[in-house]
């Protein structure tokens, strides 16, 4: 049921005002045996051309009612903009404010791109659309929704494919029924993130994507584990490699990104953190036989530690190969301070590992 904040004496000019004819609407229905969950209020919206305080006055309405009262809300969004030109605009622009502030529904033009986008828009900024899936389905002009139906029956690929963490472990469990552990990490797990990974170099698919998938993987891992160990098999990993933001450097999103591939990739990651000193990397190194060092910088001035961790790596003679990364680097600069490798993302952090490991292929560490 649909609830308008008016009563006889018309729309109350203020949020107090509307609050109060919704706790009475709310009341009356309660009478009437009508619970509050089903309950739309809508606080009215009025066109700013004849009051440029209207809109303000119904979003404040509307956080009101929902903090007060824990009713679902409703709003026709075009009348704001009546009398106007540009209207579309206008009624964009609204619709994104009044869904960012927490609007459950509301009336507008499913045709209008403009209208489609605002709502997209608005529920990412407002933290409502997970793993930003509605966003970039949006953007693809697909419908914005990734997920799968409760009866839909999917390939362990494309669970991992729209990132449905919570069906890996289960379909990963139903296929280890007839296929061999190692075999499903061969067939299935490597080759759909090698795709992921391919689509997110060519813009085709985005960060979230990408992370979604990453840990979906682990969840599918986690059932191969499972039998590995039941069946008295050692899980071996492909390598071991550190990786650490360099001393100074407080960022290390990229470099947990880079982890979270690697080791779905079956690497063992050893990860120092952030602002880690060249000292601790250095023994890290000597300490785990290491082949392969990831190091990030995302700010100028921290990359002079950067360069300083490679040339002790050198000084002392270790064997292990150096991979630099972070949105100040370019591979000129990579060159110019000694790094083997110049990574741009975690895929080429992950061919880089491949390269390096390469006679490891055939082992892994779920």
């Amino acid at each position: 049921m649909v609830g308008l904040t008016l009563d006889e004496n018309g729309i109350p000019e203020t949020p107090e005002g509307r609050l109060a004819v919704a706790e009475k609407i709310i009341r009356t229905a309660a009478s009437y045996g009508i619970p509050k969950k089903d309950i739309l209020i809508d606080p009215l919206t009025l066109t700013v051309s004849s009051d440029q305080n209207a809109a303000r006055t119904t979003l404040e309405s509307l956080v009101l009612i929902k903090r007060t009262l824990g009713v679902k809300t409703l709003l026709g969004v075009s009348n704001v903009s009546f009398g106007l030109p540009d209207r579309e605009s206008l009624n964009a622009a609204f619709c994104a404010l009044s869904v960012y502030h927490g609007l459950d529904a509301a009336i507008l033009n499913p045709g209008s791109a403009a209208m489609m986008r605002a709502c997209l828009n608005a529920h990412l900024l407002g933290g409502r659309d997970e793993q930003c899936r509605g966003y970039i389905a949006g953007a693809a002009g697909d419908t914005p929704s990734l997920s799968a139906g409760p009866k839909e029956e999917l390939s362990l690929e494309e669970i991992v494919l729209r990132g449905l963490q919570e069906r890996a472990y289960p379909a990963t469990k139903r296929l280890l029924e007839t296929d061999p552990p190692l075999e499903i990490i061969d067939q299935h797990l490597i080759p759909i993130l090698n795709t992921v990974g391919t689509g997110f170099e060519k813009g085709e698919i985005f960060l979230p994507q990408l992370l979604l998938s990453a840990e979906t993987v682990k969840n599918a891992f986690e059932a191969i584990k499972e039998q590995l160990c039941k069946n008295g098999e050692a899980t071996h990993s492909k390598g071991r490699i550190v990786l650490a933001t360099v001393h100074g450097d407080i960022h290390d999103i990229g470099k947990n990104i880079v982890r979270t591939l690697l080791e779905n990739y079956g690497y063992d990651v050893i990860d120092l953190g952030k602002d880690v000193p060249t000292s601790a990397i250095i023994e890290a190194v000597e300490n785990n036989a290491i082949r392969l060092v990831g190091l990030s910088a995302l700010m100028t001035t921290t990359v002079p530690a950067m360069a300083e961790a490679i040339a002790e790596i050198k000084r002392r003679g270790l064997s292990c190969k150096v991979m630099v990364g972070g949105a100040v680097l370019t591979q000129k600069y990579a060159d110019l301070i000694g790094a083997d490798f110049y990574v741009r993302d975690a895929m080429a952090a992950a061919r880089c590992a491949n390269q390096i490991f390469g006679d490891c292929k055939n082992t892994y560490l779920p």
